[in-house]
């Protein structure tokens, strides 16, 4: 178990069949949680919360708009870390993160490293419900977002991951250009170009059993055109 206080974050919009035994999940490795959910029009929030009445370890953070993930992540960044939290966790609410690996995430972040990514992509690393077509793009677009933004990184889009709290202090999060799973990439390229220490570790990423998914064309154009933009000021030396 940790000595530091870990908070796993965890953005919601229409996630009223998972939360409940995700909170369990969570909670039981003995980790705090909190939801971040952006007016989810099924009652995710008030679930919410219910449960966090109930459960201290619990906290909840009412958006009123869904504006991105990476707005999400920032807020619910800002709330953890003004909280005390020592080691801040992203996690989807559907479950294809499994809550079983999060005590190696911890433990990673706990030997020294600043990040770490759950990464479908190192040995170890799987997505077994994917049909070929999607495995090809996923893995296109890491390798683009690899060899244009030089970093070393197998798995930048990946969304599950753990940061050291100092770390993520260094990281401009709230002024992150990207508001979709372009964030996931940003952060990670931010923190290789701040010379943090950022690790991958295998995980198993499983689709949703309940609920529908979250991305969309949209989402993944954005991610491309920033991805690209992000090269281009590399390779042209017009880093921001």
């Amino acid at each position: 178990m940790s000595t530091e206080r870990v908070t796993v974050v965890v953005p919601t919009y229409n996630e009223l069949e998972n939360l409940s035994d995700l909170v369990d999940a969570v909670t039981t490795l003995g980790y705090g949680m909190l939801i971040v959910d952006d007016g989810s029009p099924d009652g995710t929030g008030r679930l919410a919360d219910q449960i966090s009445r109930e459960r201290p370890e619990v906290g909840v953070l009412h958006r009123e708009a869904k504006t991105g993930l990476g707005p999400a992540y920032a807020a619910g960044f800002d709330r953890a870390i003004g909280e005390g939290a020592g080691i801040l966790v992203e996690m989807d609410a559907d479950f294809s993160h499994d809550p079983a690996d999060l005590p190696r995430l911890v433990a990673a972040i706990e030997d020294g490293a600043d990040l770490v990514i759950g990464s479908r992509y190192v040995p170890g690393g799987a997505t077994p419900d994917w049909p070929w077509p999607r495995r090809l793009i996923s893995r296109g677009g890491n390798l683009y977002a690899r060899i244009l933004l030089g970093i070393p990184v197998r798995d930048a889009t990946a969304g599950y991951r753990a940061f050291r709290a100092d770390a993520l202090r260094a990281l401009p999060y709230a002024q992150a250009e990207s508001s979709g799973y372009g964030f996931q990439v940003e952060m990670a390229w931010r923190a290789h170009r701040a010379g943090l220490d950022v690790r991958e570790i295998p995980v198993v990423f499983r689709d949703r059993a309940r609920g529908k998914s979250k991305m969309g064309l949209p989402i993944v154009i954005e991610a491309m055109r920033l991805v690209t933009l992000w090269g281009l000021r590399r390779i042209f030396g017009r880093q921001p």
